[in-house]
């Protein structure tokens, strides 16, 4: 993967636990990947613009307003077993009427990405048209899902509530609303390579350790942070649960990579 210079100024940026970022330091990053100095100071500049980023101190930056809310989403995603409850079968319900928005085609394309991003990063999958359910075994239920969905900017007009004893037909069908047995394999493939790359890291030149662990650990974190948290039986919870476990040692280990690139590169 070669990412371009915004997703990957954003990426370190969430990476480095609200550290600023130099500018030099991004530069040599993007290097790593055959990215070019103007192309970085560029991106830099717009993603100020746009709120995304803003200045730290002189030389270096930090996140922005504007990506507040969703940092603070996806930094929440080595709790994500803590998050679990037991399920008793029932649903969290979204209804998301279809509706123009009123600022006209722009906004009605705005408010169906937001929308679609915020149901997507909960795991709400539609069943009927405007109608999206998951197994309600988050903690806090539906208030909690309500506030979150808020947070990730789903329009307030959408209506998030329990749901129970649907009709034999729509609860056979909500059962099928996701690939488990596609899911199962995921948590265990990204697991194994995960686990092989960290027996071998020790061997490798810092650049490629740092290169590789940035391309490996954006792919696994983004694999759980859109990850749905079905419970049993729905999906193999021992399975994901190994597969969050070996994305956190991942972590960590990729961590201790980036703070030595970091520190060669700030002279």
């Amino acid at each position: 993967m070669i990412p371009n210079p915004r997703h990957l100024i954003l990426n370190l940026l969430l990476g480095a636990g609200g550290e600023p970022l130099p500018a030099r330091t991004a530069v040599a990053a993007s290097a790593l990947f055959g990215l070019r100095e103007n192309s970085v100071r560029v991106a830099l500049v717009r993603l100020v613009a746009q709120g995304l980023v803003e200045p730290a101190t002189r030389g270096s930056y930090r996140l922005g307003p504007q990506a507040a809310g969703l940092a603070a989403d996806v930094a929440q995603w080595r709790a994500a077993a803590s998050r679990l409850r037991d399920w008793s079968g029932g649903w969290i319900a979204v209804y998301a009427a279809p509706g123009a928005a009123p600022e006209g085609g722009a906004g009605r394309r705005a408010l169906r990405l937001a929308r679609a991003r915020a149901l997507d990063l909960l795991g709400l999958r539609q069943l009927d048209r405007g109608l999206h359910l998951r197994p309600d075994n988050l903690e806090g239920g539906a208030g909690a899902v309500r506030d979150r969905l808020a947070r990730l900017g789903l329009d307030g007009d959408a209506a998030v509530f329990a749901a129970h004893d649907l009709d034999p037909v729509r609860e056979r069908r909500a059962r099928a609303l996701w690939d488990g047995a596609a899911l199962n394999r995921g948590y265990r493939s990204t697991a194994q390579r995960l686990q092989r790359w960290l027996a071998r890291a020790d061997r490798l030149p810092l650049a490629d350790a740092a290169r590789e662990s940035f391309t490996f650990g954006h792919d696994a974190i983004r694999q759980l942070v859109f990850d749905p948290l079905l419970p049993a039986p729905l999906v193999d919870a021992d399975a994901r649960h190994g597969f969050i476990d070996t994305v956190v040692r991942f972590d960590a280990a990729g961590h201790t990579i980036w703070k030595r690139f970091r520190q060669e590169n700030a002279a």
